[in-house]
């Protein structure tokens, strides 16, 4: 049985493509993330991706999706590869690049 915390939420890993680093997506995606309710955390890759994981409700975590699969104005997203996350976050946070 799942516990009450994890209960209606689900988490998702998302790994982003294009021209999303020095166009301030991972602040932007922290915002959206905010405003939707979802924790979790973004943070550039060395190979110029950008990953993340976000947790919420069913739709805000579709809402932050949406948004990543379009960025902020200077971005160009390519593609977005997104697989389940096993979730249990408590804060959205900026991590320095992996």
């Amino acid at each position: 049985m799942e516990s009450g915390y994890k209960m209606g939420r689900t988490a998702q890993h998302l790994l982003v493509f294009g021209r999303v680093q020095g166009v301030g997506f991972r602040e932007s995606l922290r915002a959206e993330a905010g405003a939707a309710g979802c924790t979790g955390w973004v943070r550039n890759r060395r190979d110029g991706s950008v990953e993340a994981v976000v947790e919420g409700t069913p739709e805000a975590v579709a809402r932050v999706l949406a948004w990543a699969r379009r960025g902020p104005p200077a971005a160009r997203v390519d593609r977005v590869e997104v697989g389940e996350d096993k979730g249990g976050l408590t804060t959205f946070e900026v991590l320095r690049t992996a």
